[in-house]
């Protein structure tokens, strides 16, 4: 396997899912790089939250952004070097608040990027404030009354916004989250993989959702609208599908670009 880590000081809370995600994405990369990509044929893009250290953790090249700009920020790695398998590394709230016309676009657009997005459900770096995907009655400092609105569901607005690669997968399953990314990095277009874990320091408790999870490999789009609707991000009873919810070949933006 080949060894995609750095020597920097690893500050993230002991016991956060984010070293499994990390895993797993090297993990990922290794397998490609041993069937013949070169590590210098990666690059990544971050925005601002604890998902972000992975910039510094992961020795690929690549821009630290804006919080909210990560889409963008890709977007322009990979119009400058069409070459490149470029990630997007990015939290709920960097890609659904801040974020969220960015992301709406990326699925229209379809550029050809992978977008991970590291989805604990809270604004965990500054306080442990709600995303648009937090639980109903989940309290804060920030907001002690508790969430009162419903979270989003991002799988069903992906698939509404036309991504032709939509993907939900467990932080803490390694080998299946590897898995799942290498097949969303050698899709041509843009790859939307929500990784689902917990925090262990504010929105606590989420590793009940484990047992709810079911593998999935999909590609059509009318059972990919029932799988999305299978869990509404509150409920702790039900299913929540994990794996490829929906795969289809689509015209990337550099081919649009290309073609004029």
């Amino acid at each position: 396997m080949v060894d995609l880590s750095t020597s920097n000081v690893n500050t993230w809370c002991p016991g956060c899912t984010n070293f499994r995600l990390l895993d797993s994405v090297n993990l990922c990369l290794s397998r490609m790089i041993e069937k013949g990509m070169k590590q210098e044929q990666f690059a990544m893009a971050a925005g601002i939250g604890c998902h972000a250290k992975t910039f510094d953790y992961l020795n690929i090249s690549g821009v630290y952004g804006l919080h909210g700009r990560t889409i963008p920020l890709a977007t322009g790695i990979k119009m400058g070097n069409p070459d490149l398998k470029v990630i997007a590394f990015a939290g709920d709230g960097d890609t659904y608040a801040e974020g969220m016309e960015h992301f709406i676009h990326a699925c229209r657009f379809n550029p050809d990027l992978t977008l991970i997005v590291h989805d604990n459900r809270d604004f965990s770096l500054t306080g442990g404030q709600s995303t648009p995907t937090t639980q109903q009655g989940y309290k804060s400092k920030a907001n002690p009354h508790g969430e009162m609105n419903p979270p989003l569901n991002p799988i069903r607005l992906a698939l509404a916004a036309g991504a032709g690669f939509v993907a939900r997968c467990n932080a803490r399953d390694v080998e299946h989250t590897a898995e799942v990314l290498e097949q969303a990095m050698n899709y041509k277009g843009f790859s939307f993989v929500e990784v689902i874990q917990d925090c262990i320091i504010f929105n606590t408790g989420l590793i009940v959702l484990d047992k709810m999870m079911h593998k999935v490999n999909n590609k059509n789009l009318k059972k990919a609208f029932t799988l999305a609707d299978e869990w509404d991000y509150n409920s702790r009873k039900g299913k929540i599908p994990i794996g490829i919810i929906f795969s289809k070949e689509k015209e990337t933006l550099g081919e649009k670009l290309s073609a004029k």
